[in-house]
């Protein structure tokens, strides 16, 4: 069996081939296309599949809320729905899904080296299991033991309010409301998030940046350039942007890991964390992550990692398409 699976962001759309062989699969063929350039996914699919072998069925997490096997992509000007990408593909089956559903659903098949740990904790074998990601958007999700696996529920937390812990994020809040109006916790853990934080520390909170900083982010993608001078020590405000980022993105996964219980563990998707790894590693996140009151010692024992693998998300659509296939015959 030949499944297509894919991974639809608002900056890029990963697509891979994998061959089903029982409950294992083997990837191959893998391309990343440049999302904003297509007008829309069905172009993506036929230049991708132009001269390769037939697929039979199609799993595509996509950035977004999925209703009734359809999806409006919340960072790019697409719908994109089953039977339109099933017609496309020429496959028996298509699926569409959440982005984080299917990263989530990579979790459980993800090895040991593709997943870096934060804080080891004591894992419930059957605990529920948070997923929390920061790239273009903030996705979320979580996974469910059924008694026979795990299933991952789709989530948009990463839409929920923005919640100030003390005076400095309060007027980052007042500065992100400025251009925003509502303001939600993608806002700031985020890529465009960590801009606009290194943004509010530069125009708000008055700290300086080198010529050579200025014209790095004016000619190149900034939140790449935030990481890269931050974690250098060439920029010490872009180093205080990432030490913000990782308080505010270890608060949130500290929130999801209390709202799902998740003594399973909590584990990072998304471009960001693994960019960032270094900082992660240091205080802030774990520190914001542990912070909730009487729920500390609670959180100390919940494993945290970070998934190595940008790419675990058609992992885990390929192994959604394996699964309903087997279901729906």
């Amino acid at each position: 069996m030949k499944i297509l699976a894919g991974d639809v962001g608002g900056t890029k759309t990963n697509l891979a081939l994998f061959g089903g062989e029982g409950s294992a699969l083997r990837r191959s063929e893998l391309r990343t296309f440049p999302s904003g350039r297509y007008a829309d996914l069905e172009s993506i699919l036929a230049e991708f599949l132009a001269g390769k072998p037939d697929v039979s069925v199609v799993c595509i997490g996509v950035a977004g809320p999925v209703v009734s096997g359809q999806s409006r992509v919340t960072n790019l000007p697409w719908v994109v729905d089953e039977e339109s990408v099933r017609k496309t593909v020429g496959a028996k089956r298509a699926y569409i899904i959440n982005d984080l559903q299917a990263t989530a659903f990579a979790v459980p098949f993800l090895p040991a080296a593709s997943l870096a740990v934060l804080q080891r904790g004591e894992a419930d074998p059957r605990g529920n299991i948070a997923v929390l990601a920061a790239g273009t958007g903030l996705g979320a999700s979580f996974l469910v033991w059924t008694g026979k696996g795990y299933v991952p529920v789709a989530s948009e937390g990463g839409h929920a309010d923005f919640a100030p812990r003390d005076e400095r994020e309060v007027r980052l809040l007042r500065y992100l409301r400025e251009g925003h109006g509502r303001v939600s916790v993608e806002r700031a853990v985020s890529g465009p998030g960590l801009h606009a934080i290194y943004r509010f520390l530069r125009e708000s909170e008055g700290m300086t940046e080198s010529e050579g900083v200025e014209a790095r982010l004016a000619a190149e993608a900034p939140p790449r350039v935030i990481v890269q001078e931050g974690l250098s020590g060439g920029s010490g405000t872009c180093g205080e942007a990432l030490r913000f980022f990782s308080s505010l993105y270890g608060a949130q996964a500290g929130n999801i890991a209390l709202q799902v219980m998740a003594t399973g563990g909590t584990v990072l998707g998304g471009g960001v964390a693994p960019a960032i790894l270094p900082m992660l590693s240091e205080g802030p996140f774990l520190e914001s992550f542990l912070s909730k009151g009487r729920f500390r010692e609670f959180l100390s024992r919940v494993p945290v990692k970070v998934i190595r693998d940008d790419k675990a998300a058609l992992l885990g659509a390929a192994h959604y398409a394996l699964e309903r296939q087997e279901v729906d015959g």
